[in-house]
This record gives structure tokens, sequence and C-alpha cells, in this order.
């Protein structure tokens, strides 16, 4: 596991917890500068995503690494967290587990999927192959590459630095992570007092997800934007901004 600390080191502590397949600096590398300027960052990059040898083991196992680094070096509280994707699965776990407590909890624009082992093992055959099969293959690379642009708006540039990002993990890491999100299941009604879950909703992700937010937390805060799933990550600052400016207001409000 990596921990890096960098930005405003008065600020407010805000922890980056990236998604699938991905380390931190590619997946927040656009807002980094941005929210460095006025949060204390702690970003993480999870076991086989770290630039190690080690295999990412399960879900659980790293939450539970995530919550001894918050404990060890901030007494067990922090200002703020925000997942991206499957860093949202870490962000609620984090809330529900009550091992620490986080006062902002930002969740961004998660699926928050849930299944039992067989369909988890399924899907997992299914899509992680779409995940790492483009690798050695230039036709199979390409092709990834302009579905991701379209899909998310990505300027060429992007594309490529996601494409080298997820090139470079072990498969074994991106299947283990991929299944045991599945398997990672939050409990309806989640309530922590002095805590409030914020979600940025993507409305081109589909109403389902937003029910799916107010399903697993009470009277959660619900910021909705008209983008694809992570558009603000990927697509520059017509996207960004508003989420930026979003994020600030979430980690002002009193808890």
């Amino acid at each position: 596991m990596q921990f890096e600390e960098m930005g405003n080191m008065s600020g407010k502590t805000l922890m980056l917890l990236p998604g699938t397949c991905c380390n931190y600096q590619t997946n927040f590398g656009p807002v980094i500068p941005k929210l460095s300027e006025k949060y204390h960052l702690i970003c993480v990059n999870y076991d086989g995503f770290d630039g190690s040898d080690l295999i990412f083991p399960d879900m659980i196992t790293v939450t539970e690494k995530i919550e001894k680094y918050i404990i060890d070096n901030y007494g067990g509280k922090l200002d703020g967290a925000i997942g991206s994707s499957l860093g949202s699965t870490f962000v609620g776990q984090l809330i529900m587990r009550e091992k620490v407590h986080i006062d902002h909890g930002i969740f961004g624009s998660p699926d928050l999927d849930q299944s039992g082992k067989f369909s988890a093992w399924l899907q997992s055959k299914l899509v992680v192959p779409l995940l790492t099969g483009f690798t050695k293959n230039e036709k199979k690379r390409n092709k990834m590459k302009e579905k991701m642009k379209s899909f998310f708006l990505m300027s060429d540039e992007a594309a490529e630095k996601f494409m080298a990002c997820f090139s470079t993990f072990s498969p074994v890491s991106i299947k283990n992570e991929y299944y045991t999100d599945l398997l990672t299941h939050l409990k309806d009604d989640i309530y922590v007092e002095h805590t409030i879950p914020h979600f940025i909703y993507a409305n081109k992700m589909g109403e389902k997800y937003l029910k799916r937010y107010k399903k697993y937390f009470r009277n959660p805060d619900i910021r909705e934007f008209d983008m694809q799933h992570e558009q603000w990550l990927f697509s520059g600052g017509e996207y960004a901004e508003p989420v930026l400016k979003a994020i600030d207001e979430f980690m002002e409000m009193p808890v």
C-alpha cells in the first residue's frame, strides 16, 4: 500500500481513493493541482496498484489497511475522503464499519454494484478479459482507446494515459479487485452521527443509481451533474470545475 501526502498541509485532510485498475496519479491527476491548493491530500494506491510486487488481496483486507493508516497517523479521524468509482466502495466501508470517523464521505458517481459469488464470478469472467486483453494486441488497444474517448469525451492524450495505466498492473490484481468489489456489500440505510455522505450523481448513468444511493444511505447529500460516470476526472474543466466547486461546498458543511 502506498500513502502519499501533499498539498496544503495546514488545510483539511482529504483522502483520495482511486477506482478499478487505476492508481491515484492517473485517476485523480487532472484535479490534484486544484485540490492541493486547499486540502491536505492523502493519496492512496492499493496493493497491486502501487508499483510493488504485491497482489491485490480483497476489498476488506485493503479497507483494514486504510483504517490502520488513519488510526496510526490521524487518531482515527479525517475531514473527508473521496472515492472514484470503485474507490467509493472503500468510502462506504469506512463509514459503515465505524472503525474510523470521516466527516465528509464523497462518492464519485459510483455504481455500487453488489452480487452473490456466482454472479461475481461470472461477471469477472466476462469483464476482466476486456480490461486486460488489449495490452498485448494493438488492434484491441486502439479499439478500447476509441471507446474510452467516445464514451468519456476524453482527449487522445488522456485516453493514452489510462491505457498505459491499465497495462502496468497484474491481471490477477485486476481480477481480485473487480471480483471482491462485487462481494463487498453495504447495508441499507447507513447512518453515522456527524458524518455526511455526499454523492456526485452523473445523471447519464441512469436513475437506478440515484435510487441505489438513497437505499444505502439515510438522507445523503446528492448533487446532480449532466455527465457520464466520472467524466469530471476525464474530460477537462467543463466538467471538473462545477464538481470541484461542489467538493469545496461539501467540505465546508457543518457535521
